[in-house]
This record gives C-alpha cells, sequence and structure tokens, in this order.
C-alpha cells in the first residue's frame, strides 16, 4: 500500500541566480517557501529586497563563491532538508539569439557557462529533493547537447558518491499555454533525488484545451498613460518614425513587396523582431532583456512599453517594483521566468512530493478582459522614408544569405523553426514569426 506523506509545513526552496524573482514567484505561488535567494545584480537584490524582504538573500550574491554551509545556515536548513534548489543559470551561452548574432556560440566555453557546473555543485553539496534548472530550449540543440551530456554526467557521479537516484527529465513549454500573455519557449531540467519522473504540467491554455491564451489587451489593456510618460517611452533611433505605418501585429515586412506598405525593405532581409508591434488581440512577442532601438515588441501606440506594461505581459503580479532606471528594469523583467509558467511547473513538483493530487488552475494566469478595441489607424510612411521605395532584393533563402555561409555549424544541426530565415541580426528565442498581409 502506497504511504502518503504527513507533512504539514509548507514546501522550502532555495534558489540561485533569482534575479528579479519570477521563478521564485511561481513556486510562491504554489506554496513554497523562498528561505534563501543567491543574486549578484545589485538593482535585482534591490527589487527582492523591496518586494520580497521575508526572501533572505546571503550577502555574497555570486553563485560560484557560495560556500554550501554557509548558505545552509542563513536559509535554517541542514543538507537533505532542502524540498527544492532551482534557478535559471544565464542562458547567453546556450541562446539561438547568441548563434544568429555570431555565427556560433562557445556554449561550456563560455565562461558564462560556469554558472551550470557551480549549481550542479551545489545540488551535490545540499542533496536537495527536487533539482530544477531552467533555461532557453538552446541548452538541447541537436547535435550541441553539451550542456545536457554535463548535467547527466555530474548527476550519475552524485548518484555513485551519495546513493541518491537523480534522473534528469526535459521538459519544454510555451508560456502562453500556461496563462502568460507571451510567446516565450522554456527548457526545464528537473531531477529528483528518489528518482521520481517529472511529468509536464497540463497545459491550461492554448490549442490543446478549449480556452484562448490571453492576449496583450488581456494584460495591459486598463493601463493609461499620461503625457509625460508617453514622452519619455517615445520611441528613438533612425526607424523610430516608421512605426505609425506598421500596423499592430506587423513588423518590417509590412514594408516589403508581399506586405501592404511601401516596399521599402527587402523579404525577411531584416530580423523579424525588427518594428516588430504589439497586436491587442494576441499574446506578446518574447520581451527581449536588452534590445536595439528598432527592436519590439512596441507598444500599439508606436512606442516603447513601460516597465509596469512588461511586468503585466510576463504575468508578474501587479503592483510589482523593479529597482534601478529603464534599461536595469527591462534587463530584470526580460531575463525572468514568466511566473505563471513557474507556477505550473511547482505544482506539478508540489504535487509529487506531497503526494497529492496535481491541481492545474493557476493563480498568476492573466484573466481576460474581454473583447478588445479595433486596432489604431496606420499612418502614412513619413516622407524622409518614401526615398527608401523602391525594388530591394529578397532574402536568397535559407543557409544562403552572405552571414549564413560564414557560420561553421550546417543549419541542419539546429531545431527547426522560424528564425531560420533571418541572416541580418539577432533574433529571440521564440520563434514566432508575425503574419504577414
Amino acid at each position: 500500500m502506497k504511504k502518503f506523506s504527513k507533512r504539514q509545513a509548507p514546501l522550502n526552496v532555495v534558489s540561485l541566480y533569482t534575479g528579479a524573482g519570477g521563478l521564485d514567484l511561481g513556486f510562491e505561488a504554489a506554496g513554497f517557501i523562498t528561505c534563501a535567494a543567491v543574486e549578484l545584480d545589485a538593482n535585482a537584490r534591490m527589487t527582492l529586497e523591496d518586494n520580497r524582504p521575508q526572501w533572505v538573500q546571503p550577502e555574497n550574491g555570486n553563485a560560484l563563491e557560495i560556500d554550501p554551509d554557509a548558505l545552509l545556515t542563513t536559509a535554517g536548513l541542514q543538507r537533505q532538508q532542502v524540498d527544492a534548489l532551482i534557478g535559471g543559470p544565464p542562458c547567453q551561452p546556450f541562446s539561438k539569439s547568441a548563434f544568429w548574432a555570431a555565427g556560433t556560440t562557445r556554449r561550456l566555453d563560455d565562461p558564462r557557462a560556469r554558472t551550470l557546473g557551480a549549481m550542479l555543485d551545489l545540488a551535490e553539496a545540499i542533496l536537495p529533493r527536487v533539482l530544477v534548472i531552467e533555461n532557453v530550449r538552446g541548452i538541447a540543440y541537436r547535435e550541441k547537447d553539451e550542456a545536457m551530456t554535463l548535467v547527466q554526467q555530474r548527476l550519475g557521479q552524485i548518484n555513485e558518491r551519495h546513493g541518491t537516484r537523480y534522473t534528469s527529465t526535459v521538459t519544454y513549454l510555451q508560456a502562453t499555454d500556461f496563462g502568460v500573455p507571451q510567446m516565450r519557449e522554456r527548457a526545464f531540467l528537473v531531477s529528483f533525488r528518489d528518482g521520481q519522473t517529472f511529468e509536464a504540467p497540463e497545459a491550461i491554455t492554448g490549442v490543446s484545451t478549449n480556452h484562448t491564451a490571453p492576449t496583450a489587451w488581456d494584460a495591459i489593456g486598463d493601463l493609461v498613460l499620461d503625457d509625460a510618460q508617453v514622452e519619455r517611452l517615445a520611441a528613438r533611433g533612425k526607424w523610430a518614425g516608421l512605426l505609425p505605418s506598421v500596423p499592430e501585429g506587423q513588423n518590417y515586412l509590412w514594408h516589403t513587396d508581399r506586405g501592404g506598405g511601401l516596399p521599402l525593405f527587402g523579404w525577411r532581409t531584416r530580423y523579424w523582431s525588427f518594428l516588430l508591434k504589439l497586436a491587442k488581440d494576441r499574446p506578446a512577442w518574447t520581451i527581449q532583456a536588452d534590445p536595439g532601438p528598432a527592436t519590439g515588441p512596441f507598444h500599439w501606440d508606436s512606442r516603447l512599453l513601460s516597465i509596469e506594461e512588461m511586468a503585466r505581459l510576463q504575468s508578474f503580479p501587479i503592483g510589482y517594483r523593479f529597482a534601478g532606471d529603464y534599461r536595469a528594469a527591462r534587463r530584470q523583467i526580460g531575463n525572468a521566468v514568466p511566473p505563471a509558467l513557474a507556477e505550473a511547473v511547482a505544482r506539478r513538483i508540489s504535487s509529487i512530493l506531497l503526494h497529492q493530487t496535481y491541481r492545474s488552475s493557476l493563480t498568476l494566469a492573466v484573466p481576460s478582459r474581454g473583447t478588445p478595441p479595433a486596432p489604431a489607424e496606420v499612418k502614412q510612411v513619413a516622407d524622409q522614408f518614401r526615398i527608401l521605395a523602391g525594388h530591394h532584393e529578397a532574402h536568397p533563402g535559407t543557409g544562403k544569405g552572405p552571414a549564413a555561409l560564414l557560420r561553421p555549424a550546417p543549419l541542419a544541426s539546429l531545431p527547426q523553426g522560424g528564425s531560420e530565415h533571418f541572416d541580418a541580426d539577432p533574433i529571440d528565442d521564440s520563434g514566432e514569426e508575425p503574419a504577414a498581409a
């Protein structure tokens, strides 16, 4: 007969690379308590202190230098008492954006990839009941799976030395399936100490359910900015004046010979988030941490998104505050795990640890705001851009652009997706593309 846990105390969490707390907020919503949060960035530390002062932060927030015994003392726990060790090691070494920007990535040779090894070192030192590593999908590229190989090898060594049964299960989840009004796919590597298998949480929205994914309007439709805020959020740079002529939900492709505007650019000769605008009736595209001046998604009013708007599109709780200036706050939001997505993962883990029935409902999922207003009127192309109208060569095709020819890795070794059509500039990890009219 199966024995059920009689434990009444809340499950606990120790987190590394906590950032603004997106992953921890999801676990909090699922009933976990963060006992220690390790974060190096000064602005992110201030964000955590401002919003969750009860989450204890060690003085040394460098996960590469953290002393396991000191961390356990800070958390008020002992070895093997940590329920969940969670974290998202910096994803740049495994990001698709980095590959397309530079032609390749150093991956495990990148100094930033040491963060993955540091998390595995801590896992061996404290032996949590479950280890959760969050990252971009690119951590497990076909024929570029050295990160996954490292995780499996290290877990095998830990098992041999300590008699544990850690086995990593990789799950890929799309945020829009879990009540997040933003397309963002993430990978979760989940390993239980006793060898249990992690099953992906059930989607609550999207194509596999009877419920549509939340839209940008659902998230930010009630926010009204004053004139001073609108002025501060005005788009800047060479192409800012072209934004009003791009319809909602479109990007620069509108102004090609296959779009509905003027032929100002060649088809697919720019990165797809170039001049990309939100559509009220669709989820947002991935919010990037450090975008260029022409990189979307922009608001449907042809301006930058406010910090509050970006936070809501990530499913952060309303009223959550971010320390630092606009750029610092955006970086924290863009690097965060959507809390509602994290909650779905955490609820599945909680049900396994506590031997309870899994509940798929999510408290952080963004609710519907009803039918959005009609799209705003599209403006005419400003005079300074009309000189560009004319014939422009389309991109020659996958793997045939000038940048692609310099890449050492064959394109066939990469995951298939809409991003493979572009050569000019870096892209984000969403792999999504706005429909061309």
